[in-house]
Parts: C-alpha cells; sequence; structure tokens
C-alpha cells in the first residue's frame, strides 16, 4: 500500500471510525493531528489513537464528579482497553483501536501509559523537580510520538529518542501556554516548585495571577530549556519518509511558534494565552516543509 492510498478499513469499523474522526475535528491543537499531511494508510489509525486519548483526558479534566469518580472512568477505559485488545470491545473508538492494534502490531503499553499520565494529573497537583515533571512527559507526551513512528513502521531507538525530545517540548509547551488556565481548572501547577524557589517565585503570587520579574526570569529560563528539545528532536524531521515528516515538521514548527510567542510575551501567559491562527498555521506549514527538504 503506498503512502497516499488510505488503508481498507472493513464495512462494518466504518462507522467506528468515522466516530473516531469526529472527535479529532471536535477539538483543536497547536499541532495537526492525522491531517491531510499524514500518509492516508496511517490517518484513520491516527484519528483512533488520538480519540482514545482525547476522550480519557476530557475524564481527568471534567469539571464534574470527584477524583475517585474520575480516576473509576480511567479504570473503565482501561479495561475497555485491555478487552479490545482481546477482541471484546464494546465502544466505537476501542472498536477502532482494536482493529489498529491488530493490524498495525501497535503495543498496548503506550496506551496505558497516557491512561497513567492522566490520572497523575487527578492526583497530582505540583511537582517538585524537574525530573519529575519530565517523568510525567513520559507517560503524557512520548507515547503519543513512539505511537505515530510505530504505525508508520519505524522501530530504531534512536528515531524514537528524537520523537520524545519533540513531544516532552510539546507538552511543556501546552504547560506554559496554559499557566494561566490549568491551576484554575483543577490541572497541576505545572511549574516545577525547585526552579520556582530558585528564581525567587512565589507560588501565592502565580495563583493571584502577579507577574513579577523573577516569574519573567523563571519563564525565560524554562522557554529556553524548551527550545533545546526541540532542537534535540529535530534531527527526526529528515529521517522518516515523505509525507509523514511534513505532517512532524509541521507540528515542530507549531511548538516552535507558540513557544516564541510566549517568549515575544515576556513569559507572562497568567492572564493571555497565545495561540495561532490561520496565518500562523500556514506559516508554520511552510516552516516546518523548510525543515524537511533541508
Amino acid at each position: 500500500m503506498s503512502w497516499f492510498t488510505g488503508p481498507t478499513i472493513p464495512y462494518h469499523l466504518l462507522q467506528d471510525f468515522d466516530y473516531c474522526q469526529r472527535v479529532v475535528r471536535a477539538n483543536s491543537e497547536n499541532f495537526p493531528v492525522g491531517s491531510l499531511l499524514a500518509p492516508a494508510r496511517l490517518r484513520p489509525h491516527i484519528h483512533a489513537v488520538y480519540a482514545y486519548a482525547r476522550m480519557a483526558d476530557d475524564f481527568a479534566d471534567s469539571s464534574e464528579g470527584s477524583p475517585k469518580e474520575k480516576l473509576q472512568k480511567l479504570d473503565d477505559w482501561q479495561r475497555r482497553l485491555e478487552a479490545a485488545q482481546r477482541g471484546e470491545a464494546d465502544h466505537p473508538v476501542f472498536r477502532a483501536l482494536a482493529y489498529t492494534m491488530q493490524q498495525m502490531q501497535l503495543p498496548i503499553d503506550p496506551l496505558r501509559d497516557l491512561l497513567m499520565a492522566f490520572r497523575m494529573d487527578i492526583t497530582c497537583k505540583h511537582y517538585d523537580t524537574t525530573q519529575e515533571l519530565l517523568e510525567y512527559c513520559r507517560y503524557s507526551a512520548n507515547p503519543v510520538g513512539r505511537i505515530v513512528l510505530r504505525l508508520a513502521g519505524y522501530r530504531d531507538e534512536t528515531l524514537m529518542g528524537y520523537a520524545d525530545a519533540i513531544c516532552t517540548a510539546l507538552q511543556l509547551t501546552n504547560h506554559w501556554q496554559d499557566l494561566g488556565e490549568d491551576p484554575w481548572n483543577g490541572r497541576p501547577l505545572y511549574l516545577p516548585r525547585e526552579e520556582m524557589a530558585r528564581f525567587g517565585v512565589k507560588e501565592a503570587d502565580i495563583l493571584q495571577r502577579r507577574f513579577s520579574a523573577a516569574a519573567a526570569e523563571l519563564m525565560m529560563h524554562l522557554i529556553a530549556q524548551t527550545r533545546a528539545l526541540y532542537l534535540q528532536g529535530e534531527p527526526l524531521l529528515t529521517k522518516v519518509s515523505w509525507p509523514l515528516n511534513l505532517e512532524l515538521g509541521a507540528t515542530w514548527a507549531g511548538g516552535m511558534a507558540v513557544l516564541e510567542r510566549i517568549e515575544q510575551l515576556g513569559g507572562n501567559t497568567l492572564r493571555e494565552r497565545p495561540s495561532l491562527d490561520k496565518r500562523a498555521k500556514m506559516g508554520c506549514l511552510l516552516r516546518g516543509l523548510g525543515r524537511v527538504c533541508r
């Protein structure tokens, strides 16, 4: 099957994959998700994985229900995942995902890891060290890149390492972008406490939306660390085949563009959440194209 030919989805699963595609279209991200930039043969499978993760993340983020009830929903989601692996799927997302796991030889472990991250969002509201935050990213972000590479047939650990760096950078960028929203929406304050102490930033000031010179220094430091991760992972863009490299290039460029917007704000995202409009996203596509064609 070529890169430009879509997969033959069994007739009885067409509605299930269509359901997953609707979940993708209903949510906005900084980066393309199984878009027309991705190889046609991968798009339905990427949509199935995204729908699985998006809906589980919504359980953790919901303003309704106690932490215990949210954890029970995630436990049930994992039960359904394991049932799907056994061929006993009972939900559109899991029927599609079961087919993807079978046809694309996708292991269950990275899918379980994502659920671990969503549980952490419920049970952990602070990260003491940068290492703890990176460990969270290992569960919340890195599985996504590894899944996409595996769907495309890549198994090389060097490539997986590049993907880890990009995915961690994307996750951190999202944390800095949402600094003015996360703690008020039940999510953790992702600023590591050791770094806050190092720069003299008080948690109470952040929670009261008081942005100081010390907070600006902290954010510039975190932005520099995040940019280094993007650059660490950049070689991946020239080591995978067309057109997957274009989708990855646009994703990489989108993350970098958001990071640059945060930097332009002096790191102050407590009252303004930077985002990309259609023109900026087109610029990211061109920037990504330039990176993959170097």
